[in-house]
Parts: C-alpha cells; structure tokens; sequence
C-alpha cells in the first residue's frame, strides 16, 4: 500500500483534497548531485547503470518532494535495443551514425528480447521501488513511434525533422512497417516496465505536433492507439504529445488515463477539447520557472483554480530547464502542496 496514492488516484478521476505534482526531467539537469554524475558518467552509461539510475531517480524525490518519481532512463533505449546504434554527443543531443534510409537499414532493425536488451531498465525499476519504499508511485515511460522514426531517420534533434516527413511522404509503406516494429517493441517494453514494478506508464509523443492533423492520424495516433488499448489493460497510461491540442478529442476516447498538455493550450480549452471527463495534467510554460518564486506560487495557484482540483496532475508543459534555480524548483512543488482553493 502507497503511502501517497495521490497520484494514482487523480488518474482515476477521484475527489482529491489538492492535486498531485511532479514534473517531467524532474531527475536532471538543474540539480547540482545530477551534475555531479554527468560529469563523472557518460549518459548512457547512467541510464544502463541500474544503480545510477535509481540514485538519479531518487534525487529530487529526496530534496524536492513531489507526489510521483519518474524512472532516469531515454526514450532513445529503445532505438539501441531494436539495432539502432545511439550516441549521445555533448552539444549536438542525440546522434545516430547511420540513419534509416531505406528497405536494407530497415531490414536490419529487430523487435528484441525485452530482457535481453533492456533487462538494465527493469532492473533499475526494481531497485528504485526497493529504495521508495512504497513512499510514492514510480512512472515509467516511453517515446511514441513516431517521435522515435523522426530521430532514426533524421539521425539527429531537428526543429522540422525534414527528413524523417520526407522519408514518410516518399515511402509511406516502409515508414509503416518500421512505425510497427517501433510499436510492437514498445508494448512488450512497456509491459516488462509494469510487471517489473511502475505504477504507470507515460508516453511522450515529442513530435507529433509536427504533422498536420491528417498526418498526425496517420503516421502517429493509429500506433498510440495500439499501445494504450494493450497497456490499458494493466496500468494506467499517460499520453503527452507536444503540440497535438488537434488530438485532444480522439484522446480521450482511447482508454488512456490521463493526457498531458503544453503551456500554449489553456486550461479552458483543454477541458473543452478532451470532453471535460479526463484527468490532465500540465500545463506550466517550463521558462515560467525564472519568474520570482512569489510569481510562481501566484501562477500555480492560478493554473489549478483553472483546471479545477480534480481529474488534475500538475506538471509543466514539458521538461525542466537546465538553468532553472532548484529553488524555483521547489517553489513550484511547494505551491502545489500548499494549495488552498480560495
């Protein structure tokens, strides 16, 4: 029994006396102890260290305090797993030497061995939920198929990920065979991820708000939608696509729990556009953090008045910044803790 269920309970759409916080790299790059590790570690290998990960994790669950831990790990696990050499280079972010290009670089991508290859991941789930000790739930989390094709394709971050649409547009039948390999791999990932320990299970569509609404249905939704119906059945599913306001209706209708929303979708419209029966969670601009901590507790109380306390997880709109002080940090979480509807 979870000492603070709090979490999982606004995903079930319960009455709640405040609503839970936690926030997306909530175990990063504005933490000095998490600098400490990435300078003595290479990022891999601190996600592929089940030991690293679970001191990563834990970090701000000690000097923050909020209502859910997120496992350290990358979406990018999953590309490596299923063939894709990933780098990560300092100042370029993620880099795959040998993009996919065609029919031979996609024959040579593999649904794998879930322990086989990513048994470090489960392994850290089990430590993490030793060291939590039924404190707060554990989130585990994965990349959507479509944000994971944009990076395999485009072998790196991009603002447009030109490549990666061209590579859809050109060759629609590959880009589907590859987006379905993506998704089988990730069902079985997930799965793993839920027997092994976590509480619920998140899914970052990243990119989706790059394509056109049509697009979107097309290229992204369709698999989602495969991995939710799958995961549904055992845990609660979190769906956050950046940028996919477009999407909020067909959404809240897939059997997911919860959905995320970014800072340039209001309250108001967020309610509106996803039926007004689906816990969200959002929607705090992640810059807003640099504003004074008497601005943000003001903001924070003023963004749950606009959700409303219920069916409500409050978080940015996407992950912490880097440069953002920890005690802005805290501040946030804080604000949340202490929130009186007034």
């Amino acid at each position: 029994m979870l000492k603070n269920d709090l979490f999982l309970r606004a995903l079930k759409g319960e009455i709640v006396s405040r609503p839970p916080v936690w926030m997306m790299r909530q175990a990063g790059r504005y933490l000095p102890d998490f600098m400490k590790l990435k300078n003595k570690y290479d990022f891999f290998t601190r996600c592929q260290t089940p030991e690293l990960a679970t001191e990563i994790t834990l970090m701000p669950i000690n000097q923050l305090g909020p209502d859910a831990a997120i496992l350290f790990s990358d979406i990018l696990v999953v590309l490596q797993a299923m063939n894709i050499n990933v780098e990560m280079k300092d100042g370029v972010g993620p880099w795959i030497p040998n993009p996919v290009k065609n029919k031979k670089d996609l024959s040579n991508i593999v649904v794998p061995n879930i322990h086989e290859k990513l048994g470090y991941v489960l392994d850290a789930i089990k430590m993490t939920q030793k060291e939590l000790n039924s404190s707060i739930p554990l989130i585990g989390f994965a990349g959507s198929p479509w944000t994971l094709l944009c990076y395999a394709i485009q072998g790196q971050g991009s603002k447009t990920f030109d490549k990666a649409k061209a590579f859809c547009f050109e060759h629609p039948e590959l880009a589907h065979e590859f987006l379905q390999k993506i998704t089988d791999t990730t069902i079985l990932y997930l799965k793993e991820k839920v027997a092994s320990g976590v509480n619920a299970v998140q899914l970052f569509d990243s990119w989706g708000g790059l394509l056109s609404p049509k697009d979107y249905d097309e290229f992204s939704w369709q698999y989602l939608q495969q991995i939710i119906s799958e995961l549904k059945k055992i845990s609660p599913v979190i769906v956050f696509g950046k940028g996919c306001w477009f999407a909020l209706s067909k959404m809240s209708k897939s059997g997911a729990s919860a959905l995320g929303v970014d800072w340039t979708c209001s309250a108001q419209n967020s309610r509106y556009l996803s039926g007004g029966n689906i816990t969200l969670q959002g929607n705090f601009d992640p810059s807003r953090l640099l504003s004074s901590i008497p601005e943000i507790k003001k903001q924070v109380t003023q963004m749950i008045n606009e959700f409303g306390k219920d069916r409500y997880i409050v978080n940015l709109g996407h992950g912490i910044l880097p440069n953002i002080p920890v005690s802005h940090a805290q501040a946030f979480i804080d604000s949340v803790k202490q929130y009186e509807n007034i």
